[in-house]
């Protein structure tokens, strides 16, 4: 039964596949968005990066209202499960024509309609993510098995993020006559949107009818009869009153900020950095895979051993040496030079451990969340879980508007050229982008780290507060 100690693996693995839709739509946006649309569209970088800045505002006011919604819905298909399966045709085929834009629009002029799906497909995955987002409290009120839980999720958001990449690169994005550099290839990436369009909405329905069996017993929460924006923000406005809360949040963006940059500029390091080829590029995303495997396994051991805060520390300081480390002793020379065959299982191994750092982290931070539910329910009476995903959700949203401009910005001041082949760029203008990406690594983690250490709420308060509820239960 839902809310009751540990859940079945079945419920686990449903509640899991819900990521493989926002694992797709996240790699997409992350990893091909930036180079689709400014090097082989022609729109300017920075323009990218703010059309994905707009979208993030738009994010910031309507993710606390699809919060709002999902916990005070009515119905028989519970509070969360209406919206999930409502958005899951739309969120697929508007995903399909950001990847097939007009023939008759090129370059800046692309702005507009970028902004455009951008702002539809965030929002219309708002309207899923939140309220699945949301079950993780509801599943389980145990602290490990909540984290138990969102590794489910994570590892499949990633392993299908990754196997979705591969698949692009290695057989869309492959080498042709026509493209000797695979990832100039307009036409496979509307190929792409087609097929990522069709795994969002069948991830989408596939958890939402996993999970239907077990809307009797979610917890019904208490619907406010008041439906204007001010009760809306009010909400949110006492979530953030809770120090953790706020803590959470912003570090919880940063590091999404982190790992949107990474993989934003992910093809521009593998590519021109490192001197890899498409195939290569491929096979190296091979490593997501192993990393989401192992943290699938790791990251509960780190929540029982270390507890969730001091976990995420742990992870957080072994990812801001790993990228900065690497880049530094190739401008030093130590590492192989490009092309030598022992650069490439080098990083190989290297990306495995800087990406279970980073699942890790992700999956403890979201884990974190559904404790603020307890919290905030001893304190005002009321279980308010959508408020308090939305604001995860919208810390993910962070690595497309926030990570993909942070990613333009190390591009900016690298000066980096726009549509050159690798062999034309000058070597100066590659060592700045790596140095310009290990600069801003080492800041943001930082920041992490500084508002990170504000979160107040462990195993012990977490029992506490437990312990509360259920003394009120029987009052």
């Amino acid at each position: 039964m839902a809310d009751k100690g540990k859940p079945s693996v079945f419920t686990k693995i449903s509640y899991g596949i819900g990521a493989v839709a926002f694992g797709v739509k996240n790699n997409g946006f992350d990893y091909f968005l930036l180079i689709f649309y400014s090097q082989v569209l022609g729109v300017d970088a920075p323009l990218v990066g703010l059309a994905l800045l707009i979208a993030l505002i738009f994010d910031a006011i309507s993710d606390p209202i699809v919060g709002y919604l999902s916990d005070n819905t009515k119905s028989r298909w519970g509070r969360r499960h209406p919206w999930m399966f409502a958005a899951a045709l739309p969120a697929a085929v508007a995903y399909y024509f950001l990847w097939s834009p007009p023939e008759s629009m090129t370059g800046n002029d692309l702005f507009p309609y970028l902004v455009t799906l951008s702002v539809a497909i965030r929002l219309l995955i708002t309207f899923y993510e939140i309220p699945s987002s949301a079950l993780a409290a509801e599943l389980t009120k145990d602290y490990d098995e909540r984290t138990s839980l969102m590794s489910y999720r994570m590892s499949f958001g990633w392993i299908s993020g990754t196997v979705m990449a591969i698949f692009v690169l290695t057989v869309l994005l492959a080498s042709t006559e026509a493209y000797p550099v695979g990832i100039l290839n307009k036409e496979a990436y509307s190929t792409y949107g087609l097929v990522a369009a069709c795994v969002i909405g069948g991830a989408i329905l596939l958890t939402t009818f996993g999970t239907a069996h077990l809307i009797p017993d979610l917890p019904k929460g208490k619907v406010k009869e008041s439906k204007g924006l001010s009760i809306i923000f009010n909400d949110f406005k006492k979530a953030l009153a809770n120090k953790s809360f706020a803590a959470l949040l912003v570090a919880s963006i940063v590091s999404s900020v982190i790992i949107g940059m990474a993989f934003s500029l992910n093809l521009y390091m593998n590519t021109f950095f490192w001197g890899f080829n498409t195939d290569q590029i491929g096979a190296l995303n091979l490593s997501f895979i192993i990393a989401a495997m192992i943290s699938f396994f790791m990251a509960p051991y780190m929540s029982r051993k270390f507890g969730k805060k001091k976990a995420v520390f742990i992870y957080g300081v072994l990812t801001l040496l790993i990228t900065p480390v690497m880049i530094g002793l190739r401008v030093m020379g130590v590492l192989p030079e490009n092309g030598d065959p022992s650069l490439f299982p080098i990083l190989f191994i290297v990306a495995i451990l800087d990406v279970t750092m980073f699942i890790g982290v992700q999956t403890l931070m979201y884990s974190m969340v559904a404790e603020l539910v307890e919290h905030n329910e001893v304190k005002n009476n009321d279980r308010t879980e959508g408020i308090y995903f939305s604001a995860i959700s919208f810390s993910r949203k962070a690595s497309h508007g926030l990570g993909v401009m942070a990613a333009s910005i190390v591009i900016a001041v690298a000066n980096f050229p726009k549509g050159a082949k690798a062999e034309d760029i000058d070597k100066q203008a590659i060592l700045d982008l790596g140095i310009s990406y290990a600069v801003a690594v080492v800041l943001l983690w930082l920041a992490v780290f500084y508002f990170l250490k504000f979160f107040k709420i462990d195993r012990e308060s977490h029992l506490e507060n437990l312990s509360k509820l259920a003394e009120r239960e029987k009052s």
